[in-house]
């Protein structure tokens, strides 16, 4: 059985999927501006929500940090920068992709 946990390096705007201590996958993502910015910290992803609408694009991965999350986006253009109210914001092929892995209770592991 895999171990995967996830790490939001804030530095370099990527999400790294890992399975034990080995880096699998990496993703670009968009961050939050500097008024609102991504909380660095330990979280788990506690639901998911496919289709959510809106700015969150196909999917939206909920975090133990209220009103925070990993979740597609409408907006393409936006991974690579700071343009989020604080949520990690991911492609949508993308988002897909790290979904199919990761279960509820992932570890999410957000560092500056």
């Amino acid at each position: 059985m895999p171990n995967y946990r996830i790490i939001v390096d804030l530095s370099d705007r990527m999400l790294y999927l890992l399975d034990g201590d080995q880096v699998t996958k990496s993703y670009p993502v968009g961050i939050g501006k500097m008024l609102t910015s991504t909380p660095t910290g330990e979280y788990r992803i506690i639901n998911k929500q496919e289709n959510p609408g809106g700015p969150f694009g196909v999917l939206w991965m909920g975090l133990s940090k209220p009103h925070y999350g990993i979740h597609g986006t409408n907006d393409p253009a936006s991974i690579g920068h700071e343009v989020s109210h604080g949520c990690i914001r991911m492609q949508n092929q993308d988002v897909l992709d790290l979904s199919s892995y990761v279960p509820v209770g992932t570890r999410v592991t957000i560092r500056p």
